[in-house]
């Protein structure tokens, strides 16, 4: 049984913006001069196989990662400015934070590339945005779904596109019902504290660890 490939978040990028015609081997030759390259992945859609417009490289190192985003992002690649950002986001967050967007009356013609296109631009996202499809065509059903790490980014994503025109039908955009609570919508109050509490803690930590670093690296420099 084949094993499932596992990427290293924080040694990968995140490459957005990708014209039709990029594929794995392209981003490889053009990712591997900011550093060793592991693994490059355009995804497809599915049922046209078309690319989705973005992807994902791993290198060697983190350090190598950070470096490509410093000198790929807005490069332009078939005249598109591409976006390259680290693709490692705490899962942590992903969980507690709730910023889960539903977008709906979508047109069939909108795919998951235009979705992250649209709702890119107000903030990190905290996945790719899904379209919902019929189990056997693969058509689209005419909703999705938008998550982002925070929800100052969900709430400019909402006041900026709720009622504007997308593939020329008008979207409704807000707060997604959760599973596990009937009736009941993401981005709750008590939503939000969790996350501001979340961030604070995991600012604390990054903190102190970075002070126990230091210290350790002074006793060793003290060490003979």
């Amino acid at each position: 049984m084949a094993q499932k490939y596992e990427r290293n978040q924080e040694a990968s990028v995140y490459i957005g913006n990708l014209d039709d015609r990029v594929t794995d081997e392209i981003v490889w030759e053009l990712m591997v001069q900011a550093g060793p390259v592991v693994n490059v992945h355009v995804p497809k859609d599915r049922v046209t196989q078309r690319p989705l417009g973005y992807g994902f490289c791993e290198f060697q190192s983190s350090s190598d990662a950070d470096y490509a985003v410093k000198i790929m992002n807005l490069v332009k690649l078939y005249g598109k400015p591409l976006r390259v950002n680290k693709s490692s986001v705490d899962k942590r967050m992903q969980q507690d934070v709730g910023a889960k967007l539903f977008i709906g009356n979508l047109d069939p013609e909108v795919d998951e590339k235009a979705l992250l296109d649209t709702f890119g631009v107000f903030g990190q996202m905290a996945q790719v945005p899904r379209v919902a499809r019929d189990g056997v065509s693969g058509n689209s059903r005419g909703f999705a779904f938008a998550s982002y790490t925070t929800f100052e980014a969900a709430d400019m994503a909402i006041e900026a596109m709720n009622g504007q025109y997308l593939g020329g039908k008008m979207v409704s955009v807000g707060y997604a019902f959760k599973k596990d609570a009937k009736g009941e919508r993401h981005g709750s109050a008590a939503e939000r504290l969790l996350a501001r509490e979340a961030r604070k803690n995991d600012a604390e930590a990054a903190a102190y660890s970075g002070q126990t670093q230091a210290q350790n690296q002074y006793q060793q420099q003290q060490t003979w």
